[in-house]
């Protein structure tokens, strides 16, 4: 069964681009066959793996239109510097592709259905392909509008980083208000957890919003922090993932970290279904 996952944060500059590209190199370092979606029309998930939207020929948009343009979703997916991973990237078409989807019947399912048909390319010789992917993580918008629900329905977990400053809980509490409204409508079976990003141990803010996450989150709060690391700005101008940029630093080992704590959830999920 393959494991999807939305990393959603309505709020810009929370590392929701940098972890979800963390993530998928540390899952694809423990052996998953994992595929990062850019499903934000600034593609930035896809500029951070080394490809410039403006120059692809074609991205995820397709696969929202697949049954109309008839495009092959492996023609979709392209490599990264990383074994296991591989990336579905975005393009500017993605910023004006809400009118055209919304005018299809149940348009809410549109990414979940090109999903039905993915599965990871042939890697050198001997032996098939995957039937599935292992994981699928979804880079979504920076907001809460029709993109993120369709990344929602498509997922069974969102994945949600919280930035350790003022106005994080505000924000919080109005995406967990969307995951309630698409549990209700068209994902019954979506979860969530949240996990600290850009914590900063001398800023008393950033201290007091982890105390707040940890009062009142306690049940779906991840316990591996992010703090702030300046490789993690640098390992995209490199089309590289931080693990693989620089494996050795304090980020990469946090990573690693989360990743450990995130794959164990989902067992214990899987387990009590």
């Amino acid at each position: 069964m393959t494991i999807i996952i939305a990393v959603s944060n309505q709020k810009g500059g929370v590392a929701k681009t940098t972890s979800c590209f963390s993530l998928g190199a540390c899952l694809a370092e423990r052996g998953w066959h994992t595929l990062v979606v850019d499903f934000d029309p600034q593609g930035h998930l896809s500029l951070a793996a080394g490809y410039d939207p403006d120059e692809l020929e074609s991205s995820v948009v397709d696969l929202l239109l697949a049954d109309r343009s008839q495009v092959n979703p492996q023609a979709l997916i392209l490599p990264t510097a990383m074994a296991n991973l591989d990336l579905m990237p975005a393009d500017l078409r993605l910023a004006t592709i809400e009118q055209t989807l919304t005018e299809r019947e149940s348009y809410e399912f549109a990414l979940w259905r090109g999903f039905q048909s993915l599965a990871p390319p042939q890697r050198g010789e001997g032996g098939p392909a995957q039937s599935h992917y292992d994981a699928i993580l979804i880079d979504c918008p920076p907001s809460l509008g029709k993109l993120a629900i369709l990344a929602l329905t498509a997922a069974q977990w969102a994945l949600i980083p919280v930035q350790c400053e003022y106005f994080a809980s505000r924000g919080l509490l109005r995406l967990l208000d969307v995951i309630d409204a698409v549990r209700q409508r068209t994902n019954a079976a979506i979860d969530y957890l949240i996990f600290a990003t850009l914590f900063d141990v001398r800023n008393a803010i950033s201290r007091r919003v982890l105390e707040e996450l940890q009062e009142h989150f306690a049940g779906h709060l991840l316990q591996t922090v992010i703090r702030l690391d300046t490789r993690l700005r640098e390992s995209p101008m490199a089309g590289e993932p931080v693990i693989q940029y620089a494996p050795r630093t304090r980020a990469s080992q946090e990573y690693r970290a989360l990743a450990q704590e995130l794959v164990e959830r989902l067992q214990v999920k899987e387990q009590i279904q």
